[in-house]
C-alpha cells in the first residue's frame, strides 16, 4: 500500500471543529493526500477517516467497512453532500459510535439506519454511495467531520462528559506508559 501514516488529530484541535473547505482541484496532490489517509485510517485501525482527522481542512473521507448486509465497501468521497431519509422512510439505529479523534470510548448514538452521499471520486467524476448499517453510520460520522463536528457532538451533556472523562482518563493512562 503506497501513502505515509500520519498522526491523527484529537479532539480539541480547532481544525476538528470547523467546516473544511471545498476542493477545487482533482490532481496528484489530492491523490497523495488520499493514499496517505487511508495509510493513516488501516494503522489506527479505523473503519472511516476524514481529512481534517489528519489535519488537512479539506471536504474529503476515506472508508472502508461493511453495509447491513455484511457487504464490504471501501472508497473516498470528495466534497460530499449528505442525504438522509425523512418521516415514514427514517428509521433509527441505537449503535455504540467512536472515533479515531477520540480515541478509546464509545457511545450509543441513535443515526439514521440508511444514508446517501453524492459527490466526486479522487479523479473528479461524480459518485453516489448509498449504505446501510455500519456503512451509513459511517457516512454520516465522516459527513459530521467535514462539518466540524465530532460524534460527541451529538450526544447529550452527560453522556458527552462520561466520553470526555474515560478518554481524558486513557489519555493519562497512556502517557504514564509511555514516560
Amino acid at each position: 500500500m503506497t501513502g505515509r501514516v500520519r498522526p491523527i488529530t484529537l479532539v480539541g484541535e480547532p481544525v476538528l471543529h470547523s467546516p473544511c473547505r471545498p476542493v477545487e482541484s482533482f490532481d496528484g496532490e489530492l491523490a497523495a493526500l488520499v493514499d496517505d489517509m487511508f495509510a493513516s485510517m488501516y494503522a489506527a485501525e479505523g473503519v472511516g477517516l476524514a481529512a481534517n482527522q489528519i489535519g488537512v481542512g479539506l471536504r474529503v473521507f476515506v472508508y472502508d467497512c461493511h453495509d447491513a448486509d455484511g457487504e464490504p465497501h471501501k472508497g473516498v468521497l470528495v466534497n460530499p453532500t449528505l442525504v438522509l431519509p425523512e418521516g415514514g422512510d427514517r428509521r433509527l439505529d441505537d449503535d455504540d459510535e467512536g472515533c479515531l479523534s477520540v480515541p478509546g470510548p464509545y457511545a450509543k448514538l441513535a443515526r439514521p439506519d440508511r444514508a446517501t452521499c453524492h459527490g466526486y471520486d479522487v479523479e473528479g467524476n461524480e459518485i453516489t454511495v448509498a449504505g446501510t448499517g455500519l456503512l451509513a453510520r459511517c457516512l454520516q460520522h465522516e459527513s459530521d467531520h467535514l462539518e466540524g463536528r465530532v460524534y460527541i457532538d451529538r450526544l447529550s451533556g452527560r453522556a458527552r462528559k462520561k466520553v470526555l472523562k474515560e478518554y481524558e482518563q486513557l489519555r493519562a493512562e497512556r502517557e504514564n506508559e509511555n514516560a
